[in-house]
C-alpha cells in the first residue's frame, strides 16, 4: 500500500477516534483531587519555556505532575537534550484569547495552504485548538513539549516544525506515516517519554499531553478523571 493510501486510512482512523472521545468526554465522571497547581518555572528543574503571549505567564500544573516532569528532564539531561515546555495550564480567558488569536490570524493560514478552501481552512484551525469550553489545559493536566537539542543547539525536528514554529496539518497527527524517518524518531523519543509517566498523547497533536484529566481517563480506560477544570 502506497504512503498515501496508509496515510489516508490513518487519518481515518484517528478522526474517528477523536469523534468518538469527544462523544465520551462528557460523560466521564470527575473525583477532583483538589491537587494544586504549582509552577514549572519555580520547580528547580532544567527546562525550556517557549515564550507565551499572555504576560506573566507561569506554566502552571498540578503538583502531582512535577515529579514527573522531572524524570522526564533528568532522562533527556543524560541524553544531551532539555525538555521544552511550550504551553501548560490556561485559564479560560487564556484559552479564549489563543482561540480569537488563531481565528484572527485565519489569513495567514490561508496563505500557508492557497490549495485548501474556506471550509478546510476552518476545520484545520478547529481540529488543532479547542474551544475554551473544551481545552483540557483549563484542568492543568495538560501539557504542550518538544525537545531541546543541546549538541546541535536546535529545537529537535518533528515533521511539521521550524524550530518552535509548527504548521499544523493531519501530519500532525502523532504517527503520521509521511514523515520523515528522524522526525518519526524524535515524535518517538517525546511521546514515550510522557507515556512512560502515565501521561496520554493526544490523537491530534505530537506535542500534547494529558494526564488525570478527561481524556486521560478515556486513553486509560479509567472510571473517572481525577483533574477537572480550574477558571
Amino acid at each position: 500500500m502506497s504512503t498515501i493510501k496508509n496515510a489516508k486510512k490513518y487519518c481515518e482512523v484517528v478522526e474517528a477516534r477523536d469523534t468518538r472521545n469527544k462523544i465520551l468526554a462528557p460523560t466521564i465522571p470527575i473525583r477532583e483531587n483538589h491537587a494544586a497547581l504549582k509552577s514549572l518555572k519555580e520547580a528547580g528543574l532544567h527546562l525550556i519555556f517557549e515564550s507565551s503571549f499572555m504576560d506573566g505567564y507561569q506554566y502552571l500544573v498540578r503538583e502531582d505532575m512535577i515529579e514527573k516532569i522531572a524524570r522526564i528532564s533528568q532522562r533527556l539531561d543524560a541524553q544531551n537534550k532539555t525538555l521544552i515546555i511550550r504551553s501548560a495550564w490556561r485559564s479560560f480567558e487564556h484559552q479564549q484569547l489563543l482561540w480569537e488569536t488563531k481565528f484572527i490570524s485565519f489569513g495567514r493560514m490561508q496563505r500557508m495552504h492557497p490549495e485548501k478552501s474556506f471550509k478546510e481552512i476552518e476545520e484545520m484551525v478547529s481540529h488543532f485548538i479547542a474551544p475554551p469550553q473544551k481545552s483540557m489545559h483549563t484542568t492543568g493536566g495538560a501539557i504542550d513539549a518538544l525537545i531541546y537539542d543541546d549538541v546541535n543547539d536546535c529545537v529537535m525536528d518533528f515533521g511539521t516544525n521550524t524550530g518552535l514554529e509548527i504548521k499544523l496539518s493531519k501530519q500532525c497527527y502523532p504517527y503520521h506515516p509521511g514523515i520523515g524517518p528522524e522526525a518519526k524518531k524524535n515524535r518517538a523519543l517525546l511521546i514515550g517519554l510522557f507515556e512512560d509517566e502515565d501521561f496520554v498523547c493526544d490523537l491530534k497533536e505530537y506535542w500534547h499531553f494529558d494526564y488525570g484529566d478527561v481524556m486521560w481517563a478515556i486513553g486509560k480506560e479509567k472510571e473517572y478523571a481525577i483533574y477537572g477544570s480550574i477558571m
